[in-house]
C-alpha cells in the first residue's frame, strides 16, 4: 500500500511557465524523494513596460512517503 502527501509551493521563472514548474521540481527534489506529480494551481505573470517580466505557478506536489 502506498501512502501520499501533497505540500503546496510557489514557483517563478522569467521565460515561462514551463520553466517555473521545472523550477519547483528542482527545489523540491532537494529536500523531497519519490515526486510523483505535480498539479499547477494557479498561473499568473508580472508585467513591467508592457511585457511579462516574471511568469508564476501556485503547484500541489504530491510524493511518496516511503516505509522502510
Amino acid at each position: 500500500m502506498s501512502v501520499l502527501k501533497v505540500i503546496e509551493i510557489l514557483g517563478n521563472s522569467t521565460e515561462s511557465f514551463e520553466d517555473a514548474i521545472q523550477n519547483v521540481i528542482n527545489e523540491a527534489s532537494k529536500t523531497v524523494n519519490h515526486i510523483k506529480s505535480v498539479y499547477v494551481k494557479d498561473m499568473q505573470v508580472t508585467v513591467v513596460n508592457n511585457k511579462i517580466s516574471q511568469y508564476r505557478v501556485a503547484t500541489k506536489v504530491t510524493f511518496d512517503i516511503k516505509n522502510d
